[in-house]
């Protein structure tokens, strides 16, 4: 295989492991409330199958990460795309709502072994600007999920049940099991650590350092925005706005493009503005958007007003997480992975508890959900200047 053809499928393949959250979840978006209906549940309930996988998703990361410091990266992927693929198939086949929210939380716990070990190979090959252009790249790639995956999903609907979607992830995880096989390890065993002591200290240094918990504050309360947006969205567009989970798929897709023309963004200025700057200047505009949509939806303003503000409240995500990623991981050396693992679990924490809140104030107004995404954009700004903005990494 030529040098390029092999850069190539690197980033498809790192693209698609790092994009398991999108995948997990997006896909099902339209389908959310006809599993209300089928499991007879709230609103809430339906809410906390996105959240059992996002706090797999957070845990499963503080483990995969450091195991990916010690076993090297290729052996905790493979097992974690196994497990994904095994729950995947229990979630299509359950039909009881107990056995799904298991089943969703372990396959979320599996499917960060994609997420977290898929950035620390990054960090492996690539440092500084190039780190910030590799981040970039992955982030077009990871891009396409949140377009594709509610397509595939609300075409999946009018095929069959929402149980469909769960066979595809099922193949989906087989096909990266595959892929992982001939993936070539990129973790030296020279430069692994070598003792779970070791690893396990590696949280308590990263967690006194103000700069690096800076970034995990960052994305914590900006992904906490966007998992209110995705929580939400299918029932205030369904419910309130009255389009079919089909529609709903093209919009939520649509919105998923611009994530993923927005993360070609820091590639191309990368060494001609800061990562800093493109860091700030993104928070800033979220919040200015978000309180936009505060005043949009209690006035009830039609669809077509919403959709562009959420575009341009949403698409700069991609920025953050670009800038972020390749500041915070930079001067981890071979504590990426555990570095990678602890960002990780910040970004969806905090969202994935949130989700099921939301929901308690109703779904028959989106005031609510943009009142959340707005919360989560000005606390990022604080973290960002309380921590990253204010010095230099300690």
């Amino acid at each position: 295989m030529s040098e390029t053809k092999r850069s190539v499928w690197l980033v498809i393949f790192l693209g698609i492991m790092s994009a398991m959250a999108p995948l997990a979840t997006d896909m099902y978006l339209p389908a959310l409330p006809v599993m209300q209906e089928d499991y007879g549940i709230s609103t809430s309930a339906v809410q906390m199958t996105l959240t059992m996988t996002m706090i797999g998703m957070a845990i499963g990361q503080i483990f995969a990460g450091p195991i990916s410091d010690m076993k090297g990266r290729k052996l905790p992927l493979l097992l974690g795309m196994l497990v994904f693929m095994s729950m995947s198939a229990i979630c299509a086949l359950a039909t009881n709502i107990w056995i799904f929210l298991a089943a969703r939380f372990i396959q979320g716990f599996a499917g960060a072994c994609g997420i977290v070990i898929s950035r620390a190979i990054a960090r492996d090959m690539c440092k500084g600007a190039e780190l910030t252009k590799f981040f970039s790249i992955l982030m077009m790639v990871n891009g396409l999920a949140p377009i594709l995956a509610p397509v595939l999903g609300g075409q999946i609907l009018v095929m069959g049940s929402w149980r469909h979607v769960f066979w595809v992830l099922a193949i989906i995880g087989l096909v990266m099991a595959g892929a992982t096989v001939i993936f070539k390890e990129s973790l030296p065993v020279e430069l692994r650590l070598k003792n779970i002591n070791r690893t396990l200290l590696t949280f308590p240094i990263l967690m006194r350092n103000k700069y690096f918990m800076g970034h995990c504050l960052v994305q914590m309360f900006e992904f906490a925005a966007f998992f209110a947006y995705i929580g939400c969205s299918s029932f205030v567009f369904q419910g309130i706005y009255h389009i079919s989970p089909q529609v709903y798929s093209y919009v939520f897709g649509g919105i998923g493009a611009s994530l993923m023309i927005a993360g070609g963004l820091p590639a191309k200025l990368s060494g001609r503005v800061s990562d800093e700057k493109m860091l700030r200047c993104s928070l800033y505009l979220q919040a200015i958007v978000a309180v936009l949509l505060v005043g949009i939806f209690y006035v009830e303003a039609p669809f077509p007003v919403v959709v562009p503000l959420l575009v341009l409240g949403l698409a700069p995500l991609s920025v953050v997480g670009a800038a972020s990623f390749s500041l915070a991981l930079s001067s981890q050396g071979r504590n990426a992975g555990s570095a990678s693992a602890l960002l990780g679990c910040s970004s969806m924490i905090l969202g994935g508890l949130l989700m099921p809140i939301v929901g308690i104030f109703g779904t028959d107004s989106g005031v609510p959900m943009a009142v959340m995404m707005l919360v989560g954009f000005t606390m990022a700004i604080a973290a960002c200047h309380r921590y990253i903005l204010s010095g230099k990494q300690k």
